[in-house]
């Protein structure tokens, strides 16, 4: 049975994509006209199928490879070879060894304290904030996430000369820019945009050089007196016999995917919390009768708080961190009624799965009462996939989880969030699922 979808364009369907605003939405349109399993072209894929119904996904679980072409963008970030696309032989040992550093509760609650001081910094900062004044949520958030992922894997909460904590020159938020530089071009030229800035180029060029100095300082900190025994990232790599290449693209993919993913999570659940201020005095109720007059949880307080946890859940259900992923046939595939030959690039618009009609009645309502565990067992696994499927999943899921649930406890039990009149809040495909100009809200005590 031929698989339903739009007609083949010239262009490669890039048209099709920037006429709806970018490829997140398009996923979107796509199956919302033609069902739940979609052929249509994509740029880096000339054919591509989108499978957006949580039960076929399972027949696509086990698939351990990434089409090279979609994530080349990624390629600047990386010298020895892009991370993203690894063959299953070097993928399979470099993700044991990441998930053997994020994945465990030791290291986990080893690290928590310098969590909970990083966030309560913020907190104490935006508790000075001015009446009326407004603070951009995905800004600050990312930078405190890098400042996060730095402490944890990097082994220390700088790179030696101070840049981490951003008081001298803002270094966690240069990082967080400088990111942002690098992919918004090479996006672009994934997309074949033409360049409306004529410096463009030459400024993600600067930025990835100050990125790779940056890492460098990290690594080299990491043998100075005193680090070298540390059980991080750069440790477990050093010990697994990794190049000094590898090391580098390891930690620069890191802070890549852990400060945007966090970041972004708790800008989109703080952005929803301040529209939906029901559901906000239900959570800061949770905190107060969990926490008492503590400011902060303990890492065993994160399970005592299962309302903030649906909150979060149902936030990255209708704004998944990353709104994709994709994977490619190592041989032919039935899906359903279709047979999908090998060599075809499986796109997952984890999106369009997070608002299937059939498995999330109206789907764009925010609900956290979806995430109870009885209605979470009545849905198929796959039916939620913020963090990705398979082999190929994200390995600091479980890291983004308890850094995230922690901010939002240690904010919200001190301050509440408003939305500012008139600011419209977009999203945008950068990589992750951004807001096109930024999450702008007013922050107050809450004693205020």
């Amino acid at each position: 049975m031929r698989i339903p979808g739009p007609e083949r364009q010239e262009d490669g369907g890039l048209s099709a994509i920037a006429a709806v605003g970018g490829l997140h939405r398009y996923q979107l349109l796509l199956h919302e006209e033609y069902g739940p399993v979609v052929r249509f072209q994509l740029p880096g894929a000339d054919a591509a199928v989108s499978v957006a119904d949580p039960v076929l996904l399972e027949a696509t679980a086990h698939l351990d490879k990434r089409p090279e072409a979609l994530f080349a963008f990624l390629d600047p970030l990386c010298e020895a070879g892009n991370l993203q696309v690894l063959p299953v032989d070097e993928h399979t040992p470099w993700r044991r060894l990441l998930l053997s550093v994020f994945a465990g509760r030791p290291a986990h609650e080893r690290h928590f304290a310098c969590f909970t001081e990083s966030a309560r910094e913020l907190a104490d900062r935006w508790a000075e904030t001015a009446e009326g004044e407004e603070v951009e949520l995905q800004e600050e958030l990312t930078a405190l996430s890098l400042r996060m992922i730095g402490g944890f894997a990097l082994g220390g909460g700088d790179d030696g000369d101070g840049e981490a904590g951003g008081e001298e020159d803002g270094g966690a938020g240069r990082v967080v820019v400088a990111f942002e530089e690098v992919l918004t071009e090479h996006l672009g030229r994934l997309y074949q945009v033409p360049p409306t800035d004529p410096h463009a180029a030459e400024r993600a060029e600067a930025a990835l050089a100050y990125l790779r100095g940056r890492v460098d300082r990290v690594v080299a900190a990491h043998h100075s007196d005193g680090r070298a025994g540390r059980s991080d990232l750069i440790g477990a790599l050093v010990e697994a016999g990794e190049s000094p290449a590898r090391i580098r693209d390891t930690v620069m993919m890191t802070l890549l995917a852990a400060h945007h993913t966090t970041g972004v999570a708790v800008s989109w659940t703080l952005h929803l919390l301040g529209r939906h201020p029901d559901v906000a005095d239900r959570v800061v109720a949770e905190l107060d009768r969990v926490l008492g007059d503590r400011a902060a949880p303990d890492y065993g307080d994160l399970r005592r708080l299962p309302y903030l946890d649906r909150v979060l859940k149902e936030s990255m259900r209708l704004f998944p961190p990353g709104p994709y992923g994709a994977r490619e046939t190592d041989e032919d595939l039935a899906l359903g009624p279709y047979e999908i030959p090998a060599g075809t690039t499986v796109f997952y618009p984890f999106w369009a799965v997070h608002l299937n009609p059939a498995y999330w009645p109206e789907p764009e309502r925010f609900d956290p009462e979806r995430f109870t565990p009885r209605a979470v067992a009545g849905r198929p696994r796959l039916a939620y996939i913020p963090f990705g499927i398979g082999p190929r999943s994200c390995e600091g899921a479980a890291l983004a989880t308890v850094e995230a649930r922690l901010i939002l406890a240690v904010l919200l039990k001190r301050l509440r969030f408003w939305p500012v009149q008139g600011h419209e809040v977009t999203p945008v495909e950068r990589f992750v699922l951004w807001a096109r100009d930024g999450i702008r809200m007013t922050v107050r005590p809450r004693e205020a």
